[in-house]
């Protein structure tokens, strides 16, 4: 079978269906490849770098497998011999005019951005591959149209302070950004209603901003939910203090199959400082901002610019070519289960069935609902946790004086009968407790495995004071420091063991 490589027909895309690398991927599966003239010209790759992967220049849309980014125009479709594949995305979740537009002709389409959000389908994920594009180039964006510095710098000419950035939704996209905006040293801070999102910002330098409410529970799908009127009464709350203070503010919530939410009215867009920068990544759904304008630059009577760019992935098209491309192999990796050049759509697999729009001329969408391999906590065991806690009663200031009190008496009398020489050795043992409390307990949780390293040279100690012991006087006490050597050992050679597989994960060869 042959597959066509389309030349895009909508005017400012960059972006091409295969690049030449993933070109020889394809003929690796067997398939014969064409590639209109200059479908890549856009994105940097010259149709002689097509000749030479082993690609033909020809007519794509003739091809058994057609192959494109965005819908193909009507005199595209049109020339689609019957019985052939078209693959591209054709958002039919928000495009029912191309959903019976394709149901007319008697060839099957499938739509990349339909792909399941399921683990075995996130090599073909095209709408995570290109949000991981359009959040860093949203920073890049919003860095141009700020015109300063995203770092803080303190300079002989003055102190310059570190722009503020406020990412709404931590998703593929927001967290890219977050890690853009915060690798060029701004101070990020970013909001989710799904908690589980807040060790990634984090991780990523950001600061999570959570919104307390009722309605705040982990996702089962991935995705956001539409949430109720308590949250977004708090979430107008946040975003009004936070727009006053901010520099740049990116969104990017957005609800698969329904409108973009409104998260920043027109009164926050007012209150923000002049030379403020918006980017709305929603806007191609609507937008997240009062005021977006799909597709374009805005700037409001309090000069705070908003940008509505829909091609944000496009403007950096050789990369979202290559990703693209190979979100495109790994879904025809999935159809060719002979590696024999021969694709055959299964219609029992999930990730195949969900993208399918149209079947040999019949419709085909919506398709039914996958099972996502995450599942929401049964009641009874989401209650039982409230239950107890509820029954649990806080430990109050008598009882931690009670039991302070208590040991204290212990250790006095424990102190009173004991023989004088083991005096000594109770007192450094307890200022070791006091010490250890203070010191190791402040030391940050990224340091607890190098931290191993010193209590392994304490270990030795210990291995060296049961030696001396051991055989020396009586049985329970040889049996005592055998022990001690034991335990001692195992977590001394245990210990470095670990800190070395540690070490060897930052080492690059």
């Amino acid at each position: 079978m042959i597959v066509g490589v389309l030349r895009e027909a909508r005017a400012g895309e960059h972006r091409v269906a295969a690049t030449p690398a993933t070109v020889e991927q394809i003929r690796g599966l067997g398939y014969e490849v064409v590639v209109d003239a200059g479908a890549g010209a856009a994105a940097g790759f010259t149709d002689g770098a097509y000749e030479a992967a082993g690609a033909a220049v020809g007519e794509a849309a003739a091809a058994d497998v057609v192959l494109g980014v965005e819908a193909p125009s009507r005199a595209q479709l049109d020339a689609v011999r019957p019985e052939a594949t078209v693959i591209a995305l054709f958002a039919p979740a928000f495009d029912p005019v191309m959903v019976e537009e394709l149901g007319r002709r008697p060839f099957t389409a499938l739509s990349m951005d339909a792909v399941p959000r399921i683990s075995r389908a996130q090599s073909m994920d095209v709408l995570s591959s290109m949000a991981n594009i359009a959040g860093y180039r949203a920073v890049v964006e919003a860095a141009h149209e700020f015109g300063r510095f995203f770092t803080g710098q303190v300079t002989a000419a003055g102190k310059v302070p570190p722009a503020k950035v406020l990412v709404a939704g931590a998703g593929v996209a927001g967290l890219a950004a977050i890690g853009t905006a915060g690798s060029l040293g701004a101070v990020v801070r970013a909001t989710d209603p799904r908690p589980e999102v807040a060790d990634q910002v984090r991780s990523l330098g950001g600061e999570y901003l959570s919104i307390e409410s009722p309605e705040v529970e982990v996702s089962t799908t991935g995705y956001a939910k539409e949430m109720g009127d308590d949250y977004k009464a708090r979430e107008a709350e946040l975003y009004a203090a936070q727009c006053r203070d901010a520099d740049i503010v990116i969104t990017t919530a957005l609800i698969p199959g329904r409108p973009a939410p409104v998260l920043i009215t027109a009164d926050m867009v007012a209150a923000m400082k002049p030379g403020s920068v918006i980017v709305d990544m929603a806007a191609a759904n609507g937008g997240n901002v009062v005021g977006t304008v799909k597709g374009e630059k805005t700037v409001t009577g309090n000069g705070v610019t908003i940008l509505g760019y829909t091609d944000l992935a496009g403007r950096l098209p050789a990369q979202a070519s290559q990703l693209y491309g190979t979100n495109l192999v790994n879904l025809l990796k999935l159809m060719t289960p002979g590696k024999d050049g021969r694709l055959v759509l299964d219609w029992d697999d999930p990730v195949q069935r969900s993208i399918t729009v149209v079947r040999a001329g019949e419709s085909a969408w919506p398709p039914p609902p996958v099972r996502v391999s995450a599942a929401p906590v049964p009641a009874a065991a989401a209650a039982a946790p409230a239950v107890e806690s509820a029954v649990r009663k806080p430990v109050t200031a008598g009882r931690k004086f009670g039991a302070v009190s208590v040991a204290a008496l212990a250790l006095f009398l424990a102190a009173g009968f004991a023989p004088a020489a083991l005096l000594p050795h109770v007192t450094v043992f307890v200022l070791a407790i006091v010490i250890g409390y203070y010191v190791i307990g402040h030391v940050h949780h990224a340091l607890h495995t190098p931290l191993m390293s010193v209590t392994n040279a304490i270990s030795g100690i210990i291995v060296v004071g049961s030696l001396l012991q051991i055989g020396q006087s009586s049985t329970a006490v040889t049996v005592l420091s055998f022990v001690a050597i034991l335990l001692a050992s195992i977590n001394v050679f245990g210990g470095f063991a670990v800190t070395r597989r540690m070490l060897a994960m930052f080492n690059r060869s």
